[in-house]
């Protein structure tokens, strides 16, 4: 099973990055796909979630709008376009993959949610 997040870079303030995260080994259509994010001396953080089949997207609340994540199944890739990046949005970003045939399913916001993890894609907004 392998993820592998792409995509990052520097970028000035106001400024867009496409991340994609590439699945292999498992069906993404069994799975939701997470976006976390994780700056420099602070504590992991969710960003977004999208679901298995129909392609729901949850966002952070300080995120949305500015975010917009999206997959390809049969590519097996997720996306996140990064749209008006600040400066507070520089982070290593890693997608992760929750089994949502677990019963009771597992959150798809919460680090014990996810089965699976990616090596992160570090962003960085310049201002």
């Amino acid at each position: 099973v392998q993820l592998q997040a792409s995509g990052g870079g520097l970028v000035q303030a106001g400024g867009s990055l496409r991340l994609s995260c590439a699945t292999s080994g498992f069906t993404l259509d069994d799975y939701a796909i997470a976006w976390f994010r994780q700056a420099p001396g602070k504590e992991r953080e969710w960003v977004s979630c999208i679901s298995t089949t129909d392609s729901r997207t949850w966002y952070s609340d300080a995120l949305k709008g500015r975010f917009t994540g999206s997959r390809d199944n049969a590519k097996s890739t997720v996306y996140l376009q990064m749209n008006s990046l600040r400066p507070e949005d520089t982070a290593v970003y890693f997608c992760a993959a929750s089994d949502n045939r677990r019963q009771p399913p597992r959150p798809c916001n919460k680090d014990y949610g996810m089965d699976y993890w990616g090596k992160g894609t570090l962003v960085t907004v310049s201002s």
